[in-house]
């Protein structure tokens, strides 16, 4: 590559799901009424797009087939882009596990690369899964404007990812619902640079 490409990747989470806010990780319970109006408001009626890639879970991909049908653009479910397991954990809110076990949550919350929650995809796991396939994402569509409907941990650990930060200290990120992160890597000979231009935005 004898010049520099660009390619610009917008990181779109979910909005708040039926049931609201809980470790829901795989669980593919849909979007809310609420969930529909943050996320259709966060897009609004631009389309900078080549294409859409979304989480195969529901949450987001009822989104990105509307949308993807509203600007006829081509559209891609993922299951390695799906949120990370959070084993026994699924479905439950924090202040269920803090009554049941407070300890176990606030050392997942201090170290979770050493604490995970029982039968849970392990943080590395997760890690090797979702930068697998953004890197893969990134060779297959160089130059183009993608956006990424997907999953808080999902979106930590992309962010964390590029910005060089420790996994085990993804969960100090904030990720909102309906939140957009868009990230602009230049790809040059030998190598790629990656930048953070807004996070946990909307378009405007």
């Amino acid at each position: 590559m004898s010049e520099i490409a660009t390619t610009t990747i917008d990181l779109l989470r979910h909005g708040e799901p039926e049931g609201g806010r809980r470790y829901r990780g795989q669980i593919d319970d849909p979007l809310s009424d609420k969930g529909w109006g943050q996320m259709r408001d966060a897009v609004g009626e631009h389309c900078p797009w080549d294409r859409i890639l979304s989480s195969s879970l529901s949450r987001c991909s009822a989104f990105a087939q509307e949308l993807a049908a509203r600007h006829q653009l081509p559209l891609e479910l993922s299951d390695a882009f799906t949120e990370i397991g959070f084993g026994v954990w699924e479905g439950k809110t924090a202040q269920e596990l803090i009554e049941q076990d407070p300890q176990r949550l606030y050392r997942f919350w201090d170290d979770p690369l050493n604490n995970t929650p029982p039968e849970a995809e392990a943080l590395s796991d997760f890690h090797q899964r979702i930068t697998g396939q953004w890197e893969q994402t990134l060779k297959q569509y160089t130059g183009s404007h993608l956006l990424i409907v997907g999953h808080a941990g999902m979106m930590r650990m992309i962010l964390s990812h590029i910005l060089g930060m420790p996994m085990d200290k993804m969960f100090r990120l904030q990720i909102p619902n309906a939140g957009i992160s868009r990230i602009q890597v230049d790809h040059f000979e030998g190598g790629s640079l990656p930048r953070l231009l807004f996070h946990a935005g909307v378009l405007s």
